[in-house]
């Protein structure tokens, strides 16, 4: 009894001790700063934009000056006295994948990109560092002034209404999944409704989330649209809708995004929120998914819910696509095979050590052979074909739900890779 009440109080301690470092440093607000990435292939910018503040911190009060993933950039803040690291967040963005494209190496493109922060309690510098796809860095930094007047408060400004699918907890304590309407009319809200709830339901069908369902909190916020369904430019079709989707993207055409991020985080003002599902009206099969930036799926097409899993998949966790073309696709120099991918499921060997190869068992041949024991039961190895490369990419397992829309579960290494994420927020 006396052992139990010893971790008791250890942990009691730990909590306190976390809750005071982030008082220490942060009131509880949200600083919203608004980037503009712009360059091409061979050069990147990054530039301020609007920074606003409403009240409440939504995201996580512990593990501050670390991130489980490094992506492909991070926003790093400082205390501007003592130069201590006091929040770090890392992610990936739709400009990230753009400049390794071949219409990167011909023109110069911008793209919107936000990030929410706790409210420093004084001066503070931050640094955000974008990273290219061979490890190449391009940083920007200033200071925040937390009493600067040009600081927009948005704390009158009404919330648009929202409901909570699924509620682990309170919201300063669980992780927020915000999941938005697009091309859904004012009419189609009781549609968008029932999406939602099987997007949940979907995601916390699958393990881990299903054994950490009670951190998490899915918010289902209704966004209408003027236009129904949403712009698919092969068609000529061009809709009016809540975050401005279209599918060709990087003239992929089941490659489904929005540019228009300001529009996605002004949907959600004074809303509680982490992470984005923004589900699409319409049964075309595409989407995207984009770490700590967004997932976007269509909610009717016949493979909605493996898909919107996977989905999730790479925004919320960072994994990484298992999948390759035996022919050459637009995403296929999105990994340099000279450079180890920060995803954790995909590894082009340069430093395989930092992956999974704990997780391959003695007597498992590297390389390793596909075969059909291996297949059904999900044996970690390595085997060569991913990250849309069949030759010099490898992943952990033959089937996953980051390869299969038929695979039953992520692979063990996935599921290990998205706890990390789920325990370095809400633990």
């Amino acid at each position: 009894m006396k052992k139990i009440l010893l971790c008791v109080i250890a942990v009691l301690a730990v909590s306190a001790l976390q809750a005071q470092d982030f008082d220490a440093s942060f009131s509880d607000n949200t600083l919203r700063l608004d980037y503009t990435f712009a360059g091409n292939a061979h050069e990147q910018y990054v530039a301020l934009g609007d920074m606003s503040k409403t009240p409440g911190w939504w995201g996580r009060r512990i593990n501050l000056d670390s991130v489980p993933l490094e992506g492909n950039g991070d926003l790093t803040l400082t205390d501007a006295e003592t130069n201590s690291v006091i929040y770090k967040t890392s992610f990936s963005s739709l400009f990230q994948e753009w400049i390794t494209t071949p219409e990167a190496e011909t023109i110069t493109r911008s793209f919107e990109f936000t990030l929410l922060v706790p409210m420093p309690l004084k001066a503070t510098v931050a640094t955000l560092v974008l990273r290219d796809n061979t490890g190449k860095e391009s940083t920007h930094t200033f200071t925040i002034d937390p009493s600067d007047v040009l600081i927009r408060d948005r704390t009158n400004e009404a919330a648009l209404p929202y409901t909570y699918i699924h509620q682990g907890g309170d919201s300063k304590e669980c992780i927020d999944v915000v999941i938005l309407a697009e091309g859904y009319t004012a009419e189609e809200m009781d549609i968008f409704m029932a999406d939602a709830k099987i997007t949940a339901d979907e995601i916390l069908s699958y393990e881990p989330f299903n054994t950490h369902r009670e951190k998490f909190n899915f918010i289902a916020v209704t966004s209408p649209s003027l236009d129904s369904n949403v712009s698919v430019p092969q068609e000529g079709a061009w809709r009016s809708t809540a975050v401005g989707s279209n599918f060709m993207t990087f003239y992929m055409p089941r490659y489904l995004t929005s540019s228009r991020v300001y529009d996605m985080y002004d949907l959600v003002t004074n809303i509680p929120c982490e992470h984005f599902i923004i589900l699409a009206n319409t049964d075309t099969y595409g989407g995207g998914g984009i770490y700590n930036s967004y997932t976007l799926t269509t909610a009717h097409h016949r493979d909605f819910k493996p898909v919107v899993v996977h989905e999730f998949g790479h925004s919320f966790a960072g994994l990484g696509d298992e999948y390759f073309y035996d022919n050459a696709d637009n995403n296929d120099e999105m990994h340099s095979l000279s450079h180890e991918p920060w995803e954790p499921n995909i590894t082009t060997f340069v430093d395989f050590e930092s992956k999974w190869a704990d997780m391959v068992a003695e007597g498992v041949e590297i390389p390793t052979q596909v075969t059909e024991q291996r297949t059904r039961e999900y044996v970690v190895g390595v085997y060569e074909g991913g990250g849309y490369r069949s030759k010099g990419i490898y992943r952990p397992t033959d089937v996953c739900r980051m390869r299969n829309n038929t695979a039953e579960r992520f692979c063990p290494v996935c599921e290990r890779a998205i706890e990390r994420v789920i325990l370095h927020q809400a633990e």
